[in-house]
């Protein structure tokens, strides 16, 4: 059923680039034609594929009261071998895939608004704004990372991921919608997909790799947030004056149908399987990870014994606390992600630069600090505490000097580079470092939960200052950008002085036990 789901899905996709292809005369400018009879059987396909997909990809349900009597230490015991390394790899690739979506929001943006002549900074007197775009698919993240948190302790972390993928292929079409309504629509279900392969991926990679280096690894894996940036401001500079903005939706096909390849060769999470009782798939991922497997009397996972299945835990002691601080610093840098660095390409051009020449400085300066993962990567395997706390306080005043200075850096281009790289290094990076955080906090009946609301935290700021944007009618500028995202971060930064723990080279099951102690504690 998977298999038929997605080649239907396929086909559906396919069957709408003839319309594309047939308008290269026109520089692929597809506004205000009608549909043809291929695009409607395409989408038919397409909703008949991905019901297909979902129904095969769903086990019985997981049942966390039967917990497996097999040693969970024994992960975190096993050597790093090729494995890891491959599952490192293709989680890498689909963090960088996932990042590429909404994304390219902002490189879509103005091309959308000119072909269909929307307001926005360069069309001021248009009625409909462009903004509605980025609105539909950002609030498409948010739903989607809060549904696939809970998919992904429904039927596991690896099959989430799959039809997570799926969605990519299916709504690749966005780039093929004629009417800017249909746009809307298909951006919206676009973002739910990518919403969702985040914090599953984290989930996964957090219950298998050995917990010495478990907080590194993460956070490098998480860097490929900056290489989604590269990789999708080079695509724009480089396709869509030939293609059109229309090309940076349509590659979410052959890019999805890669994902979708290679998730077919990751293990599920042996912690997942031994949680809910899958003692025969567990020991075979045990085994693919050399890790020794004995019986023992008493699970070592009864420590969560009583906490719910639900997203209400998460703000239940133990655990409020700390998600209080991920809230607020991930609705920090989603108002930086989708506030500052959403409206960068408008801004810039606003403020004098051309398409390309916009698009290069932004890939510049994702380039410059990309490098700068890895020594974040470092400091987490260090403390994971005080990088946590450290990179928040150091984005929070790199955007305060951009309120500061406002919009005379770009006529300073060394300038420019300078204020420019710590908010787009800084974002991947804050992005990475609470996901992985909310990973090894939260215990495995509730991790992909919590590393979903993380991820739907880090775009509710963007929900809200797109929102404003649409009803105010007015794109904000850089100084304001910069300004509404340096408060919360710098709020985040202080509150977590107070609450955040430290889980450098901790077992997840100790980190749950600690946290349960610490509450009973405070309860008297």
């Amino acid at each position: 059923m998977f298999w038929l789901g997605l080649g239907l899905t396929t086909a559906g996709v396919a069957l709408h680039l003839p319309m594309y292809i047939s308008a290269r005369d026109m520089h692929y400018q597809l506004a205000g034609m009608p549909m043809d009879t291929d695009m409607i059987a395409g989408m038919i396909a397409i909703v008949v594929g991905l019901a297909l997909t979902g129904y095969g990809l769903v086990p019985r349900k997981a049942n966390y009261e039967v917990t497996s009597h097999l040693r969970v230490r024994a992960i975190d015991d096993a050597r790093i071998g090729w494995v890891h390394i491959r599952l490192l790899l293709v989680l890498a690739i689909a963090v960088t895939i996932d990042v590429m979506k909404p994304t390219a929001l902002a490189f879509v943006a103005p091309g959308a608004a000119k072909e269909y002549g929307l307001q926005s900074a360069l069309n001021p007197h248009a009625h409909i704004p462009v903004a509605l775009l980025p609105l539909c698919g950002i609030t498409g993240t948010v739903i989607g990372s809060l549904i696939w948190g809970w998919l992904g302790d429904r039927i596991g972390r690896r099959a989430a991921m799959l039809l997570a993928g799926v969605i990519f292929v299916g709504t690749s079409i966005c780039g093929a919608m004629p009417s800017f309504n249909l746009n809307l629509v298909m951006c919206f279900i676009m973002g739910i997909g990518a919403g969702g392969m985040l914090p599953v991926a984290f989930a996964l990679l957090s219950e298998t790799v050995p917990a010495r280096h478990r907080g590194w690894l993460i956070v490098l894996i998480g860097g490929d947030i900056a290489g989604g940036y590269v990789i999708t401001s080079w695509l724009s500079e480089t396709l869509t004056p030939t293609y059109s903005w229309r090309i940076l939706w349509l590659i979410g096909l052959p890019t999805g149908l890669l994902l979708i390849f290679l998730i077919r060769w990751v293990p599920e999470s042996p912690r997942y399987l031994l949680a809910v009782g899958r003692n025969a798939e567990a020991r075979k991922v045990l085994r693919l990870y050399h890790a020794e497997i004995t019986p023992i009397e008493r699970s070592e996972l009864e420590v969560e014994s009583g906490l719910a299945t639900a997203y209400r835990q998460l703000l239940r002691p133990p655990f409020l606390g700390l998600t209080a601080v991920l809230i607020l610093a991930g609705v920090g840098i989603g108002l930086v992600l989708y506030g500052f660095q959403l409206w960068l390409p408008t801004n810039l051009r606003q403020l004098g630069y051309s398409g390309v020449t916009a698009d290069r400085v932004l890939r510049d300066s994702a380039l410059i600090g990309f490098p700068l993962n890895f020594v974040i990567a470092f400091c987490y395997h260090r403390s994971t505490r005080w990088t946590l706390i450290g990179l928040n306080a150091v984005v929070a005043a790199a955007l305060g000097c951009f309120a500061i200075l406002g919009a005379s850096a770009v006529h300073h281009r060394n300038l420019l580079y300078a204020l420019l790289v710590i908010p787009i290094w800084g974002s991947s990076s804050v992005v990475a470092v609470l996901s992985a955080y909310g990973a090894e906090i939260y215990p495995t009946r509730i991790r992909s939960r919590g590393t979903g609301l993380v991820a739907a935290m880090t775009k509710a700021g963007g929900v809200l200052i797109i929102a404003l944007v649409v009803a105010a009618v007015a794109t904000p500028s850089l100084p304001v950008t910069a300004a509404v995202g340096a408060v919360p971060m710098a709020l985040a930064a202080l509150l977590a002085l107070a609450l955040v723990i430290e889980t450098r080279r901790r077992r997840l099951e100790d980190i749950t036990a600690t946290e349960r102690r610490m509450a009973d504690v405070a309860a008297g």
